[in-house]
């Protein structure tokens, strides 16, 4: 059965995260992001390295500066941006490891017919460098956090996937792993299969939880759509 059996058969489509839902890369921001909160002249705290999880440059670089007392100057923050993004393109650059059961799980998504999105808070041209790792041919059509007018936790990103893939927001199924790309999923309309990596994320009606995407089937799929529909109308 193809996602388009029809409309009880499951999702329009499967959005998909990239940073900790697909690859397991906030391991990378992590240092990258270190790094630079020592090159501004600081160390970051812990609590702030958790509230950037899932987020967007802008606002990460928000909470870093406000984490080091630091005034949010628009060159200082600009030259910050250009050198976190220099360090984490070289990290990505060598390379990008899977998130347990994700390329199985991409590979089964698109077997059994449905259309999918990579959505992203990260800039286009690092996502593009990520892409030479996880492939091309698993996306219908990506966005990135640099191509909307708001990134996640804001529904922007999420809203335009399915916008350029011709469904209804309300018909997809994101998958996600932080907070704040599930806030962001869940205003765009889409139900939420949830894979926590670094940080926790709190149960919601809309919201199915899982702890891997190990061995995750089409049937499954449809199921938590349809748990997920049924919880949202309650």
């Amino acid at each position: 059965m193809l996602a388009s059996d029809g409309p009880g058969s499951g999702p329009a489509a499967v959005l998909w995260d990239m940073d900790g839902t697909l690859v397991d890369s906030e391991k990378v921001w992590t240092v990258s992001l270190a790094e630079t909160a020592r090159r501004l002249g600081g160390e970051l705290s812990a609590r702030a390295r958790e509230d950037m999880v899932g987020s967007n440059m802008p606002r990460s670089l928000g909470i870093m500066f406000d984490d080091l007392g630091l005034p949010h100057e628009a060159d200082r923050l600009a030259t910050a941006e250009r050198w976190l993004t220099e360090r984490t393109g070289e990290l990505f650059a060598a390379g990008l490891e899977w998130r347990p059961g994700a390329l199985e799980a991409l590979r089964t998504v698109r077997a059994a017919g449905w259309p999918t999105a990579l959505v992203t808070n990260t800039l286009r041209s690092l996502t593009e460098q990520a892409l030479e790792s996880i492939g091309r041919e698993h996306f219908t059509v990506t966005v990135c956090g640099d191509e909307v007018p708001h990134g996640k936790p804001e529904p922007d990103p999420y809203l335009r996937a399915a916008e350029l893939l011709g469904v209804a927001p309300e018909q997809c199924l994101a998958i996600e792993d932080s907070p704040t790309g599930t806030a962001a999923a869940e205003r765009a309309g889409a139900a939420v299969l949830v894979v926590p990596c670094e940080v926790p994320v709190p149960a919601g009606p809309r919201r199915i939880q899982r702890a891997s995407l190990a061995g995750l089937t089409p049937d499954d799929l449809r199921a938590g759509y349809a748990q997920a529909r049924s919880e949202r109308a309650a």
